[in-house]
């Protein structure tokens, strides 16, 4: 009988594991905010409205993708007065560029449910390469996926004329994002 259990144990750890791919992501239970300092003092704030297209499998890595499309137009930075000044040509001009875009190219394991995921960052015509961590959580039939990332508004040139320095508005932004997918084809 022992034997007979040390045997199915084994072949149990040589199987396949079982490979979930994860591509429709429920906009509804995601978030995307942000969070900088102004005068000093934390500032949180988010955006309403994005798009997330991903591919993302544990098990084939190498195919996993994802691009996550933000309407800037869409900021929520806890004042309408804030809402409204940082859309203009001086923040984020989104009259000539609506969207930022953040395209992956690489998804590499870190640890257990642990990833690193390097990519190309566009915000106002500029396009600059991130690389962040993200964790992974399967629930279920869905999957949760979060990771913040450091941005420097001045690489995107977020702020122009006298919000260029970053005594009033720091140049570090901080980044952080909740997105659940459906398993799925």
């Amino acid at each position: 009988m022992f034997k007979f259990l040390g045997w199915a144990f084994t072949l149990s750890l040589a199987l396949p594991v079982q490979a979930v791919e994860y591509k429709l992501v429920q906009a509804d239970k995601s978030s995307l905010a942000f969070s900088v300092k102004q005068m000093g003092v934390a500032m949180d704030g988010k955006f309403k409205k994005f798009s997330a297209q991903m591919n993302f499998d544990p098990a084939k890595l190498a195919a996993s993708k994802a691009r996550i499309e933000i309407e800037l137009a869409s900021i929520d930075t806890g004042s309408a007065e804030g809402d409204q000044e940082v859309v203009t040509k001086s923040w984020f001009n989104v009259a000539a560029y609506p969207k930022a875009i953040f395209v992956s190219t690489q998804i590499k394991a870190a640890g257990p449910n642990q990833y690193q995921v390097d990519g190309a960052l566009t915000i106002k015509g500029q396009t600059k390469d991130i690389s962040f961590p993200l964790k992974y959580t399967a629930l279920g039939t869905s999957g949760q996926f979060t990771g913040s990332f450091t941005m420097r508004r001045a690489d995107f040139s977020i702020g122009e004329g006298m919000w260029a320095k970053f005594d009033t508005v720091a140049n570090e932004v901080q980044v952080h994002f909740q997105l659940s997918a459906q398993a799925g084809k």
